[in-house]
């Protein structure tokens, strides 16, 4: 976990961003172990050390599986292993617009399920739509990285679990590990994550969970590809292995991290990201500024403002980069100088974010 004095010593930019995060010297240090082979014993061991684990982080008692790719390649692989008919997709920000483009892209027949930028998407609104018929499966992204919001899954779960023909697939790449998400009881059929966000590991490794219902589904699809294979995926599992060449560093890393996670508690940690989160939006109340998403549906990772104290947010960041060497998230997409964002998530303590709040207060 970060101490400010690793915080300070740095010669790094340090990152408030929502992802990556910031990474610590003992993770790098674990990225950066001798190479073994990846068909051999020692990954074997390596590998089967993560499960039990990450079971537990994802509340599941299926298997976890380990890809060498961004979490992208996994929400599209879902598709391609599931897919047999029409795909909803709940839009509510550029991730989950950007996942209908996706299956459009594939070829699919999509169809959004869309609010406006801000608002989490509802129980109400899924289950008028599936009442109505002829969904096959529906994408949710729990935690909307470009506005904060953060929708109900467990109210959402509910919805699901009365269309039980129609398959649930869960982008918690920034929510993971930082709230309690239970992949089995809340009848997720995939859920899928990503190195690079609250697990504050290096991008480039995405990890996901498949139901035994939907695997049994990827079995009678054609054409689901080789690298995101859900097939190839479990029977390479069984030896304690990953289809194709992993990325051993970024193993050896999600290891450590492991170890830290379980070092301080799961629920501990849950309670810091509270805690720092607090911090933050302690702060953009103090200052008068207003949240992009509406209370109760707010991120608990990272916190979206309004810019409607019309700073000029580029200057500001610019500022706190050259004195502070360190940045915030200016703003995504269609919302960009409009909004800010300022990640909590990782290793982040109230030590550290109480920091990077006086910061921003000096360069304002």
């Amino acid at each position: 976990m970060a101490t400010l004095s690793d915080f300070l010593m740095t010669s790094s930019i340090q990152l408030f961003i929502p992802g990556p995060v910031n990474v610590s010297q003992k993770t790098r240090n674990a990225f950066s172990r001798p190479m073994i082979g990846h068909r051999g014993n020692d990954f074997k061991k390596l590998y089967a050390s993560c499960q039990p684990r990450l079971q537990a982080l994802f509340q599941t008692e299926r298997p976890v599986y380990i890809s060498t790719s961004s979490a992208w390649g996994v929400m599209e692989g879902a598709l391609r292993n599931l897919v047999q008919g029409k795909v909803l997709h709940c839009m509510n920000g550029a991730f989950s617009d950007k996942w209908f483009d996706v299956a459009e892209r594939c070829g699919y027949h999509a169809e959004k399920l869309q609010v406006d930028w801000g608002n989490p998407i509802t129980p109400e609104l899924l289950r008028a739509r599936l009442e109505q018929g002829d969904i096959d499966l529906v994408t949710l992204i729990h935690n909307e990285t470009s506005t904060g919001v953060l929708s109900s899954l467990k109210e959402l779960a509910e919805v699901m679990k009365q269309f039980p023909n129609i398959f649930f697939v869960v982008d918690t790449v920034s929510s993971f590990s930082t709230i309690p998400i239970s992949m089995d009881e809340l009848g997720i059929d995939v859920m899928l994550t990503g190195s690079q966000k609250a697990l504050a590991l290096p991008p480039g490794l995405a990890l996901f969970s498949v139901s035994q219902k939907a695997m049994e589904r990827a079995a009678k699809i054609k054409g689901r590809g080789y690298y995101f294979d859900f097939l190839e995926f479990q029977k390479n599992h069984e030896g304690d292995m990953t289809p194709s060449t992993p990325s051993i560093g970024h193993i050896y890393a999600l290891q450590s991290k492991l170890d830290d996670i379980f070092e301080e508690g799961i629920h501990e940690r849950y309670a810091r990201h509270a805690r720092t989160n607090k911090l933050v939006h302690d702060w953009v109340k103090h200052h008068g500024f207003e949240f992009f998403a509406p209370e109760g549906y707010r991120s608990l990772s990272l916190t979206c403002v309004k810019n409607n104290k019309e700073v000029d947010v580029a200057a500001w960041i610019a500022r706190l980069k050259e004195k502070y060497h360190t940045i915030i998230d200016g703003g995504y997409g269609k919302i960009k100088g409009t909004t800010f964002r300022i990640s909590n998530m990782g290793d982040e303590t109230e030590e550290t974010v109480s920091q990077l709040l006086s910061w921003l207060d000096d360069v304002r």
